[in-house]
């Protein structure tokens, strides 16, 4: 079969099966991320039936997939409020590195990896798939939720946080000195700060130079600069997703509304191929022997990542849902996990397995705790006689159930205050708020 001609049928059989399994999901009401990664698992290498002709394209493909992920998150939000979210959720960034690098560190020491080999698995184990939780956020249709500023924030300073990790990591890897390490890391850090000050000074100019009344002319445009900036992001040591993010920032207005409803259809389109060639380029004969450590690891940093959004969610002052809502949303790891094992990998060859098998479990399972710990948790806490919003018992207050001084105390049988507060018994009895539905859990809830 000719070259074209068998890329023609493979992408073709690729989109439309993309197609089918997410409808699939959405009859099932499961986010379809982690059916895309098994059906590219099925179809790579070593799977039922590998697809060759369309691999060059597929990765190409899953380049601009992440770039417009992140794209479309930039432009839900402003610059100060990008700077603000900095500003506040720093210490929660601080908490996320030592919860989450940690064990890793931790697992690569125990593994006798040595020093580079901690570094590297600390960083796969850190860092949350922004791609995934884009996704994950869209499809759940939480965008709009209270706590998802927070989830965005954290994210943010671990992405801006990649600027200072990826250069010393790789500046480790080579063997760098001191100099070499310190040159990259001055470069990572202007470019970003480099951009942020071009989003905040002359934000209102870029966007005015991008605005067009023509659909078309505004979507090549800001496809174009979006894929330009992160190139050059990417070539400055910077990752291509950090530079995406931060254009849209830089955006604001009509033209950030006008760029979202251009490029979602092209987002959905891209980010899938960006899952299906994650599963794609792994070779699952390769899992199996590293399937223990990996789940293990995978277990400590579910509870870590699920601590981490809970507590930043918690100083942000949202109710109990969203916290529980914000900690399972931030598990999923992704994208940066698999660049930062890439390097790795020629110095520490036992790195790749089990990076792979922990990620693919991670962003299998991100979804799946983000839909659903708020809800599991909350029945837990109603089972235990807890009140779901803010986790207290409901019947341990003060006063008791009689209130304060008995059925005949102050305020009497009709006394004031509630069954658990300081009045009588005959009060009004606050009820055991019952966990949310299916659909109350994907409205936009600000609690």
């Amino acid at each position: 079969m000719h070259d074209t001609t068998a890329l023609l049928v493979e992408l073709g059989s690729v989109i439309l099966g993309l197609g089918l399994i997410g409808r699939f999901a959405g009859r099932i009401g499961l986010s379809p991320i982690p059916l895309y990664l098994l059906a590219g698992l099925a179809f790579g290498e070593g799977g039922l039936l590998p697809l060759g002709a369309s691999e060059e394209f597929t990765a190409v493909g899953a380049e601009i997939g992440v770039i417009l992920l992140l794209l479309l998150l930039g432009l839900e939000y402003s610059a100060s409020e990008l700077v603000t979210s900095l500003k506040t959720q720093y210490p929660s960034g601080a908490v996320d590195f030592v919860l989450n690098a940690t064990p890793g560190a931790v697992a690569a020491l125990l593994l006798g990896w040595g020093p580079v080999g901690a570094v590297a698995l600390a960083g796969v184990t850190w860092i949350s798939s922004s791609g995934v939780i884009a996704k994950v956020l869209t499809d759940l249709g939480r965008l709009g939720n209270r706590e998802t500023p927070v989830i965005l924030g954290v994210l943010v300073i671990e992405d801006l946080s990649m600027a200072v990790y990826l250069p010393l990591l790789t500046a480790m890897l080579a063997g760098v000195g001191l100099a070499g390490g310190s040159i990259a890391l001055l470069i990572a850090l202007g470019t970003v700060g480099f951009v942020l000050y071009l989003a905040l000074r002359h934000g209102r100019l870029i966007s005015r130079a991008v605005s067009s009344d023509n659909p078309e002319m505004l979507l090549l445009v800001v496809l174009g600069l979006t894929v330009l900036v992160a190139g050059v992001a990417q070539e400055l040591q910077v990752s291509a997703a950090v530079g995406a993010f931060l254009v849209g920032i830089a955006l604001s207005g009509e033209v950030a509304e006008g760029a979202r409803k251009l490029l979602t259809p092209l987002r959905d389109l891209f980010a899938a191929v960006f899952f299906v060639f994650f599963g794609l380029s792994t070779n699952p004969a390769e899992i199996p022997p590293v399937l223990l450590p990996a789940a293990l690891l995978a277990v400590v940093t579910v509870l870590t990542k699920i601590a981490t959004g809970w507590y930043a969610a918690r100083r942000a002052g949202i109710g109990s849902r969203g916290r529980w809502r914000a900690g399972g949303t931030l598990v999923a790891r992704g994208e940066f996990s698999i660049v930062i094992a890439g390097l790795a990998v020629a110095t520490e060859p036992r790195i790749g397995p089990i990076a792979t098998a922990y990620v693919l479990i991670l962003v299998i399972v991100g979804p799946l705790t983000a839909r659903w710990t708020q809800p599991v948790v909350a029945k837990i806490q109603a089972w235990r006689g807890k009140d779901v919003n803010t986790g207290k018992d409901v019947n341990t207050s003060k006063g008791g159930a009689t209130g304060k001084g008995g059925s005949t105390g102050k305020g009497g049988a009709a006394g004031k205050g509630d069954s658990a507060g300081d009045g009588g018994g005959g009060g009004e009895v606050p009820a055991v708020r019952p966990a949310p539905t299916a659909q109350e859990e994907l409205a936009p809830d600000r609690l």
